[in-house]
């Protein structure tokens, strides 16, 4: 049996987080099917080579601009090199999906939209909607729009270049809440960068038992109504509590990527 090789760019600069345990536990229910590995990009240093199939860029703390000369560097080098070897004829693809401050960074490395410092922290979950591209993108399917995310970022990507996405053929595939009492532009939600790009500003991978699990302990929960407040914490448990809404986007958008991602992979190394 060919193997289907996945690596996993950890993006959290050895912080704590509940992403990477949330994306190892959908990466192993997809069982035999996947051999993955792990790479400390913030922390060490750590990029994969183009010998892998699939790639899974996290979220992660901080500011997207900034970097230390040498992951970023080589970060950037990477996303090129896989994208250029998308670009050549006859060569296998490779499937990458980028979520939150990754997202934010391929966004700036395309030059696809400006990505700036928003006034406040988005922080908690909130509906989502999907644009008529992303209606009918196969990684949304069975969502209803508005969908809901969980979304925890300083940072957006608004002011669009459509000039720049004709020009690599990316479409937007989802906008941030709308909100009529707020004279601000929506930000960018989702993006299909390419046929196996994709990406994805909010945590497709937030479960809803860990997050429970997570924020009512007593310590943050404090934390977070202290800094947020009371009806934004509660209403992020009512969210939590309720299966058709991040349980739902948990259980559809990652796993619908890679299930593709497998399947095409599949077909190609039976056509080779």
């Amino acid at each position: 049996m060919d193997v289907i090789r996945l690596a996993i760019l950890d993006m959290y600069e050895n912080t704590p987080n509940q992403g990477m345990r949330a994306i190892r536990e959908i990466v192993r229910s997809f069982g035999q099917k996947l051999e993955w590995e792990l790479f400390n990009v913030r922390g060490q240093g750590e990029v994969p080579g183009l010998d892998f199939d699939i790639y899974i860029s996290t979220g992660g703390p901080g500011n997207p601009h900034d970097g230390d000369g040498d992951w970023d560097v080589k970060y950037y080098k990477w996303l090129q090199d896989t994208w250029e070897w998308n670009l050549v004829p006859g060569n296998p693809k490779k499937y990458v999906f980028f979520i939150c401050h990754s997202f934010q960074m391929a966004v700036k490395h395309f030059g696809l939209a400006k990505v700036s410092r928003r006034k406040s922290m988005s922080f908690g979950t909130f509906p989502c909607h999907l644009t008529d591209a992303g209606a009918g993108d196969s990684i949304f399917e069975g969502l209803p729009n508005p969908f809901y995310i969980a979304d925890f970022r300083n940072w957006q990507c608004v002011e669009p270049s459509m000039e720049r996405f004709d020009a690599i053929g990316a479409e937007i595939l989802a906008l941030e809440k709308a909100r009529p009492h707020v004279p601000l532009e929506r930000a960018i939600m989702a993006i299909r960068f390419s046929d196996e790009f994709f990406g994805t500003q909010f945590h497709p991978e937030a479960d809803p038992e860990g997050m429970l699990d997570h924020f009512l302990d007593p310590g943050r929960r404090e934390q977070v109504t202290g800094e947020h407040g009371e009806d934004k914490y509660l209403r992020m448990i009512e969210h939590l509590n309720d299966s058709d809404k991040i349980g739902l986007t948990h259980d559809i958008v990652l796993p619908a990527f890679l299930s593709r991602a497998i399947s095409l992979v599949k077909a190609e190394i039976a056509l080779a």
